[in-house]
């Protein structure tokens, strides 16, 4: 099963379920090595070393992400609300994107949704939906393959 999205002017909304219990799905989304694991999706990949998280309302988390055409970028997101393992938002400062991440027990694994509002017109695309879509897909596969027993303290990216 691939994640679902659909777009609503400036809004991206996506949908997985995912193999995994809520805790283990909040643990990959507020970890290092988990966020490193996903976040770029089949279009980029992650330095685990550059993914940095400091889990409290104000507090942020950055990456790197690198293209298959070489390009690199940093990512920073600043976190609004934490509320584990059910719900955790962020912003995107440069751009004003705001992610609620919602996560739901259901049967085996978890129901997880991804919405995105102030979406900046660049993003409006299907190229966009197809990314966060495959960002999802590649958490569900790292959640197949791996345990997420992250020892280290997210609140501290030490």
């Amino acid at each position: 099963m691939r994640a679902r999205t659909e777009r609503h002017g400036d809004e991206l909304i996506a949908r997985r379920h995912l193999p995994a219990a809520p805790d283990r799905v909040w643990a990959a989304f507020t970890s290092p090595s988990g966020i490193a694991a996903f976040w770029g999706g089949s279009h980029a990949t992650v330095r685990p070393g550059s993914v940095t998280v400091d889990l409290r309302p104000g507090g942020e988390f950055a990456l790197d992400t690198r293209g298959p055409d070489g390009r690199t970028g940093r990512l920073r997101f600043v976190y609004v609300s934490v509320d584990p393992p059910r719900e955790l938002v962020f912003d995107e400062p440069v751009t004003g994107l705001r992610t609620t991440v919602t996560l739901r027990p259901a049967g085996d694994g978890t129901d997880l949704t991804v919405h995105q509002r102030k979406l900046p017109p660049e993003l409006r695309t299907d190229q966009a939906a197809d990314g966060l879509a495959s960002i999802l897909d590649a958490l569900a596969a790292h959640l197949r393959h791996h345990d997420d027993g992250d020892t280290s303290d997210p609140s501290n990216p030490a």
